[in-house]
């Protein structure tokens, strides 16, 4: 029960502890509000090993990297990991330059994740050393469609074995897999992609699922991509004709807001395999 994932959410109100893109940190402490989590943001390489030792989770995304933060991002997982606490990795333009794909992949070496979380570029890039990544967005070639599911989800549940991970790949058709069972998601809606910082939300709001539901780090990933990607169907359906993409971002946050578990597990779209 996808929805159960939810529930616990709301009932333990997790504190995530994110360092994150600066486009989007304003949206990724809204959403995670909206969720029924706590948000806190640091990534100051002084200040996070206190801030992350009184969190449950960890948020790393890469998306703006300067020095100091990636000081910050090594402090920051290390102290997490010693504390047992939930990691995701969320590898922004991986591929797109040497300093976020080095970034991206030493992050890996060095601290155990439980989740990766990107697009099929960025998690091809981080498969296979090099990627063709432009922007922050999914190359077209890289898509999962329907005629390369097949191979798709074995790729899925090959890089969460190898990497000893979940790994959730999302686009039009999300995956989410371990190295056992890959979940096979179609929530969502188009214009998401006229909205700068979907993804970012995402990963903040997985990591608190993670937290939440501790045993099931597979089925809370699963949880949470269905729950955004509902989220964006729901948030669609409200829109006005005068309404625009700005409007759009905050009626997927009321609509997370709005989210119970019934809710959840009544929209959710997917397939196990």
């Amino acid at each position: 029960m996808l929805g159960t994932c939810l529930d616990n959410v709301r009932k333990t109100t997790p504190l995530v502890h994110n360092i994150t893109n600066y486009v989007t940190v304003n949206d990724v402490a809204n959403i995670l509000l909206a969720c029924g989590a706590s948000p806190i943001m640091s990534d100051e390489p002084e200040d996070v090993e206190d801030i992350t030792s009184i969190c449950g989770g960890l948020n790393i995304n890469i998306g703006t990297l300067h020095r100091t933060s990636i000081d910050g991002m090594y402090r920051a997982g290390a102290k997490a990991a010693s504390l047992g606490h939930k990691i995701l990795l969320d590898p922004v333009g991986a591929g797109a330059s040497h300093l976020r794909t080095s970034t991206a992949v030493g992050l890996m070496e060095k601290i155990p994740f439980t989740v990766i979380r990107g697009n099929i570029s960025e998690i091809k890039t981080l498969a296979l050393g090099s990627g063709t990544t432009k922007g922050v967005d999914a190359d077209v070639a890289d898509k999962v469609t329907d005629e390369n599911l097949d191979s798709a989800v074995a790729f899925a549940k090959n890089f969460a074995k190898d990497h000893n991970c979940v790994v959730a790949i999302t686009g039009a058709i999300d995956l989410v897999a371990d190295a056992d069972t890959c979940y096979v998601i179609r929530n969502g809606h188009a214009e998401m992609g006229s909205i700068t910082g979907t993804g970012c939300q995402l990963s903040g709001m997985m990591t608190a699922y993670l937290v939440a539901n501790p045993d099931e780090p597979l089925k809370a990933a699963a949880a949470a991509v269905c729950a955004m990607g509902l989220a964006g169907e729901i948030g669609w359906s409200h829109m006005k004709p005068e309404d625009g993409n700005s409007t759009y971002r905050n009626r997927i946050i009321d609509a997370i807001y709005h989210m119970d578990g019934e809710t959840l597990e009544k929209g959710a779209k997917y397939e196990v395999r």
